[in-house]
């Protein structure tokens, strides 16, 4: 009887979230105590920003899940699960800005999901090799 694979994860690294939450408070205090107003609403607006990208990194926790059987993928307010026989996995580079740039590509029958090395924590590439062999 052959064990169990493991359940995987991946995230957005836990110290680029940090970092986002200190670029929101810092630009919100500069915004709040600044007197020129186009610059207030400017750096307000990047405050926000960085406090979205950082509260999707928090609670989309681990972002990409997976075992045996199948995949769960978390998103700001919900998550979705498919089995291995409902998702394609893709590795996909392409070129941007003079450099090769490799995203993972989750193909549902009702969705498609990008997810680069943000999302993931690591090289998308590595994440597709975990999962070739996790599905087999």
């Amino acid at each position: 009887m052959t064990s169990p694979k493991a359940r995987l994860v991946w995230s957005t690294p836990p110290l680029l979230v940090a970092v986002g939450w200190v670029a929101t408070a810092g630009a919100a205090t500069w915004a709040l105590l600044n007197d020129d107003t186009a610059g207030r609403v400017l750096v307000g607006l990047a405050a926000l920003v960085a406090a979205l990208l950082a509260l999707h990194g928090t609670l989309a926790r681990p972002r990409l899940a997976a075992d045996s059987n199948g995949l769960v993928l978390r998103r700001f307010a919900s998550r979705r699960q498919w089995t291995w026989a409902e998702v394609n996995v893709r590795l996909v580079r392409t070129r941007r800005l003079g450099r090769e740039v490799s995203t993972l590509e989750l193909d549902a029958e009702d969705d498609l999901v990008v997810l680069g090395w943000l999302d993931l924590g690591v090289a998308p590439e590595d994440v597709a090799d975990a999962l070739r062999e996790l599905r087999t």
